[in-house]
C-alpha cells in the first residue's frame, strides 16, 4: 500500500510538470518551450493551419495564413529589428510571389520575389525617391528597366547586377540625350549624345568620355593673312583632335567671331596707342599669341553700311569682355536652346545671331567677314614719317626720333565758310589686327570650353601690295 501510495503523486507531478502539447483542432494558444515563440489562431491536427498570429520575443510577428504547421499563403510580416513590413504571398516562412516590401528608411517594393529577394518584375522606391520599374534577379536590378532618378534624369534600357550595361537610352533633366551602350553604370562603345545645347556627338565612348572629340579650334590659312583695306574676306574653321584629326563626330557647337585691333603704347606717354579710347570706354587688352597684346574692334557685313545691331558682325558693344578681361564673349540676349528653329537645323534647335555659326562635322565657315571703322569712342593715332625717314630707313621699336604720334583728325570735307567738316571713316585703318573665334556654346558642351583660336590679320593699304606699317611696342607706362 505504502508503495502504491508513493506511485500514485509521483505520476501526478510527472504529469502537470511535462510541457503543454498544442492544441488538436480549432482555435487555441501555444507557447513554445523555448519562450521565442508564442501562437494563437486555428489548428489542425495539432498543427498550424488555417489563420493565425505567431508573435517572436523580439517584438516581430507574422500575422495571416499557415498550411501544415509552415507560414504559407496570404500574410503580413513584421521585423522588429529593421522596422520593414512585409505584406504578400508566403512559401514556406519566406515571401515568395507578389508582394509588397515597405521599408522604414524609406521608399518601397512592390512585385515578385522568391527566397525573400526581388525576383522578376517589379517596381521599386528608394529612400530618396528614385523610382525603378522593370525586372530584377537575386535582389538587384537585372534586365530591362525604366529608371528616374532623383535629379529628373530617365534611363530605359539594359541593367546588368544593379548597373546600365547593354543598350540604354538616357533623358536628362537638362533635355539632354544619349542612346547607345553602357558597361558599368558609364556610356561605352557607340553611342550619340544629343546636348541641351544643341551640339551632338556621335561615336565611340570609353569611360563615359567621347573617343574622338574636339579639343581646340583651328583658324585655317597663311600664319598672317593680308586682306585689302574694306575689303571681305572668309574664314574657314575646323574643330580638331588632339591628334590633328577634324572632330567629324561633333555637330552643333556654337562658335562666335570677334575682333581685336593691335594695341600699342608708346614711350611718351602711357595714354597713346594705335587707337586712343576714350576714358569713359575702358578696354581691357586680351593678350594675343602674336607676343601683342588687342583691344576689341568691330566687324561689320559688307552689305550693310552701317553698324546697327541687324548689320553687325561683331561690335565692342555687343562682344563684351568676361570680368576680369576674359575671352569669352557672352552670347546675345535672345540666344538660348530652343529659343527657335535653325533653318534646316533640328526642331528645337536655336538659330545663330549673324556673328555666330553651329559647327558641322567639324567644321564651320566665317563668309563675308569685314572690319568695321574705328567706333566713335576709337581715336586713331597715325605716325607721321620725317622727310629724313622718308629719305631713308625707318627706325623700328617705337615712335623714336623723328617720329612723332598724332592723333588723326577724320577726312574732312569743305563747307561753304571754309570749315572742315568731320566725317567718318569708311573702313577700318591699314594696319594689324586679330580674329578670334570663341566656343560659346552654352552650356558647354559636357562640361567642356574650347579655348580661343585666333588668326592674325594684317590690312593693307587699298591699292598697294605693301603691308601696313605698325609701331613698335616701347615699354609700357606704369599704371
Amino acid at each position: 500500500m505504502a508503495a502504491a501510495g508513493q506511485g500514485s503523486p509521483s505520476s501526478s507531478l510527472r504529469r502537470r510538470d511535462a510541457p503543454r502539447r498544442p492544441p488538436r483542432d480549432g482555435y487555441g494558444v501555444y507557447v513554445y518551450p523555448n519562450s521565442f515563440f508564442r501562437y494563437e489562431g486555428e489548428w489542425k491536427g495539432g498543427k498550424k493551419h488555417g489563420r493565425g498570429k505567431l508573435l517572436f520575443k523580439d517584438g516581430g510577428y507574422y500575422e495571416g495564413e499557415f498550411v501544415d504547421g509552415e507560414i504559407t499563403g496570404e500574410g503580413r510580416r513584421v521585423w522588429a529589428s529593421s522596422g520593414d513590413t512585409y505584406s504578400g504571398q508566403f512559401v514556406l516562412g519566406e515571401p515568395q510571389g507578389h508582394g509588397i516590401m515597405k521599408y522604414k528608411a524609406g521608399g518601397y517594393y512592390e512585385g515578385e520575389l522568391s527566397h525573400g529577394a526581388r525576383e522578376g518584375y517589379g517596381h521599386l522606391v528608394d529612400r530618396d525617391g528614385q523610382d525603378y520599374r522593370g525586372c530584377f534577379h537575386d535582389n538587384q536590378r537585372h534586365g530591362q528597366g525604366h529608371m528616374v532618378f532623383r535629379n529628373g534624369d530617365r534611363f530605359e534600357g539594359n541593367w546588368v547586377r544593379d548597373r546600365r550595361q547593354g543598350h540604354g537610352v538616357l533623358r536628362c533633366a537638362d533635355g539632354s540625350t544619349y542612346e547607345g551602350q553602357w558597361h558599368s553604370d558609364v556610356f561605352s562603345g557607340l553611342g550619340s549624345m544629343t546636348h541641351c545645347s544643341g551640339a551632338v556627338y556621335r561615336g565611340m565612348w570609353i569611360n563615359g568620355h567621347p573617343v574622338a572629340q574636339a579639343q581646340r579650334i583651328v583658324i585655317l590659312g597663311p600664319e598672317v593673312m593680308d586682306v585689302a583695306q574694306g575689303s571681305p574676306f572668309a574664314l574657314s574653321i575646323q574643330l580638331q583632335q588632339d591628334n590633328g584629326e577634324v572632330a567629324k563626330s561633333e555637330d552643333g557647337r556654337v562658335l562666335k567671331i570677334s575682333a581685336g585691333v593691335r594695341y600699342v603704347q608708346l614711350p611718351a606717354s602711357s595714354e597713346v596707342s594705335f587707337f586712343q579710347v576714350d576714358k569713359d570706354n575702358p578696354q581691357t587688352p586680351i593678350q594675343t599669341p602674336f607676343g601683342f597684346e588687342c583691344i576689341a574692334y568691330p566687324l561689320r557685313s559688307p552689305q550693310c553700311g552701317g553698324l546697327g545691331p541687324g548689320a553687325a558682325l561683331g561690335s565692342a558693344g555687343r562682344d563684351p569682355l568676361l570680368p576680369g578681361g576674359g575671352l569669352e564673349p557672352a552670347l546675345p540676349p535672345d540666344f538660348s536652346p530652343g529659343h527657335r528653329d535653325a533653318p534646316g537645323g533640328p526642331p528645337g534647335q536655336a538659330s545663330c545671331p549673324e556673328d555666330c555659326r553651329r559647327v558641322e562635322q567639324g567644321c564651320a565657315r566665317f563668309s563675308d567677314v569685314c572690319l568695321g571703322p574705328p567706333p566713335p569712342e576709337y581715336s586713331p593715332v597715325l605716325f607721321l614719317d620725317t622727310p629724313h625717314q622718308k629719305a631713308g630707313g625707318r627706325p623700328r621699336g617705337g615712335p623714336g626720333p623723328g617720329r612723332t604720334p598724332a592723333v588723326q583728325a577724320p577726312p574732312g570735307g569743305s563747307r561753304p565758310d571754309g570749315a572742315a567738316t568731320a566725317e567718318p571713316a569708311a573702313a577700318a585703318f591699314p594696319g594689324e589686327y586679330v580674329i578670334m573665334i570663341h566656343d560659346v556654346t552654352d552650356p558647354p558642351f559636357l562640361g567642356h570650353t574650347l579655348p580661343t583660336a585666333f588668326k592674325h590679320l594684317r590690312v593693307l593699304r587699298t591699292g598697294t601690295d605693301r603691308q601696313p606699317h605698325s609701331p613698335g611696342e616701347g615699354p609700357k607706362s606704369p599704371s
